[in-house]
């Protein structure tokens, strides 16, 4: 059974592409079987996972408006060995053409890849960093949501506005989500502000933060400039050793 987790935060700049492109290979490492969706219209997690854009000719926008099939859509990357649903520019009139639909337009994501979630173990969605209907319709798909929160001053503020949007999909479209966790990113153990964020962070979602944290780390910076996530860029890295650590917590939360 396939389970699929939307990484969200509407906030631009807390490492959601990079959770997600390096989740999603740290998973597939450990020998799962991974998809991971681009629903993102700046497509950085299909460059940085290393596919070009004269390597597919469908995106997420075809996925979405047309109808192809996922099947039809997926391409396979082979370092990391993972599935891939890339997306494209295209991807940002998605909104304005869904507003047209008379019904059925939150669940356009969900019933294409409902049929093919099974053939993974995980499932990761990359959100844009908007509260628009690419954003319903991943979380309308997904079973559970991780939030990326950067350890920054006012790091909890936007995030009533996600938590708020969650539960209007949860009452709306999708009473099982739920949050998978919180993640605290571009985290430095020695400065004072990422001890209280962590603190504050942790006083209000309690057990759903991941012990891993996300340190600042060029590395992590430098990686999706080459097309790569951290494993293959340096895996010796802090930043590998985070998202590793990371990957095992939520195999951990799930069952292995």
């Amino acid at each position: 059974m396939g389970k699929v987790i939307a990484v969200a935060n509407q906030k631009g700049g807390v490492g959601k592409t990079t959770t997600s492109v390096n989740l999603a290979a740290g998973l597939a490492y450990l020998g799962k079987k991974v998809l991971l969706i681009d629903f993102d219209p700046q497509g950085n997690a299909t460059q940085g996972i290393g596919a070009s854009r004269s390597s597919f000719k469908l995106s997420a926008y075809d996925l979405l408006l047309s109808d192809k099939k996922a099947s039809d859509v997926i391409l396979s990357i082979h370092q990391p060995p993972l599935s891939l649903v890339p997306s494209t520019i295209d991807l940002a009139g998605a909104d304005l053409e869904m507003v047209e639909y008379k019904q059925g337009k939150e669940k356009l994501l969900k019933n294409k890849i409902d049929p093919i979630k099974d053939h993974y173990d995980y499932v990761i969605i990359d959100c844009p960093p908007s509260l628009g209907l690419l954003n319903t319709n991943a979380l309308t798909a997904a079973d559970s949501v991780i939030i990326p929160v950067q350890c920054e001053y006012y790091a909890l503020e936007g995030l009533t506005q996600l938590l708020s949007t969650i539960r209007l999909v949860q009452r709306l479209f999708n009473p099982h989500l739920i949050i998978e966790g919180v993640l605290l990113t571009m985290y430095d153990i020695r400065t004072r502000l990422s001890v209280e964020v962590s603190q504050e962070v942790r006083k209000y979602f309690k057990e759903r933060v991941y012990k891993s944290t996300i340190p600042r780390n060029v590395k992590l910076s430098e990686a999706p400039s080459r097309g790569q996530s951290i494993f293959e860029y340096d895996v010796r890295s802090e930043g590998a050793k985070a998202y590793a650590a990371l990957a095992k917590e939520v195999l951990k939360y799930n069952g292995g």
